[in-house]
């Protein structure tokens, strides 16, 4: 018999970059979330994987990046996220961030691009869920992001992927909501032309989950027609991942803890390049390799 267990939200959404500096600093600088982790991709330690978030490294605010540097510009299409969503307070803070970065106004929110195409959205926030607040001096804190509110991806079927939706606990509309947040997740028709994978386009969709149903999980994805992989420890979290009928990679992760605070002071997430212990032995190798960047909170 299957647990009933329930999504917490997205956990975090992680997109490709060609220049580590420059996403730094639009995403540091310009969008003023805080560089809580600067790492590497478990799966290729040649590769940097950098988190920005809230103040806390929170769930619910973590979007990250692979850098490829030099990689060229991908372009979103079918079984791709193509729009990245983000929560503000009010009206007014759409205000702000439209004069800020040069976003239009358009359906009720903010549509931008990161400097290398990404698209991302800002509405208002009426979820009730708890803001995910980072400082930054340049932005007042009753305009600054709040978390994810969701994605948009393509698709030119929905029909089989919202028998897996279903499966899964989305509501209609594709919505999930735990103990603490929620999000959504909206199809849109696909363009003609073929998805291509680079610079500016999403790699995968995290939704979180408790610690201890990773394995219920498991059942769940796999009674739903997936097929997750074996739970992986990423040291700072754990994850199975899975694509959904669409063509979207979805990996499932854990919150609460060891946390970005497992191995560097809150203080000073981010600062400086950390590594799983699996992988200390290759800091100085690994060091010598990637792309040198600025420590946005200096």
């Amino acid at each position: 018999m299957l647990c009933d267990v329930n999504l917490e939200g997205i956990h975090h959404v992680t997109c490709i970059t060609g220049d580590a500096p420059a996403n730094v600093e639009f995403y540091s600088g310009v969008l003023g979330l805080r560089m809580v982790k600067k790492t590497v991709n478990q799966d290729d330690p040649t590769v940097y994987h950098l988190f920005y978030a809230d103040e806390r490294g929170s769930a619910g605010s973590d979007i990250t990046f692979f850098e490829y540097p030099g990689s060229p510009r991908g372009r979103a299409g079918d079984g791709m996220v193509h729009r990245v969503v983000f929560r503000v307070a009010s009206n007014e803070a759409l205000d702000f961030w439209a004069e800020r970065t040069g976003g239009r106004r358009e359906f009720g929110g903010v549509l931008l691009q990161d400097p290398e195409g990404l698209a991302l959205e800002l509405i208002v926030d009426a979820s009730g869920d708890e803001p995910l607040i980072a400082k930054h001096p340049d932005i007042p804190e009753e305009f600054a992001l709040r978390g994810f509110a969701g994605v948009r991806a393509y698709t030119r079927d929905i029909s089989t992927s919202a028998f897996f939706l279903y499966g899964l606990g989305f509501k209609p509309g594709w919505e999930v909501h735990g103990d603490k947040r929620g999000a959504f997740y909206v199809y849109d028709d696909a363009p003609v032309e073929r998805g291509l994978p680079g610079a500016g386009t999403v790699h995968h969709v995290a939704w979180g989950c408790q610690p201890d149903e990773q394995e219920a999980w498991r059942e769940k994805v796999a009674a739903a027609g997936g097929q997750p992989t074996p739970i992986i420890d990423r040291f700072y979290f754990k994850s199975i991942y899975f694509r959904e009928p669409s063509g979207v990679l979805f990996e499932i992760a854990t919150l609460g803890g060891p946390g970005f605070a497992a191995d560097e002071p809150i203080e000073s997430l981010g600062e400086r390049l950390s590594l799983p212990p699996n992988y200390e032995q290759m800091r100085e190798k690994l060091e010598s390799i990637l792309t040198p960047l600025p420590n946005p909170r200096r």
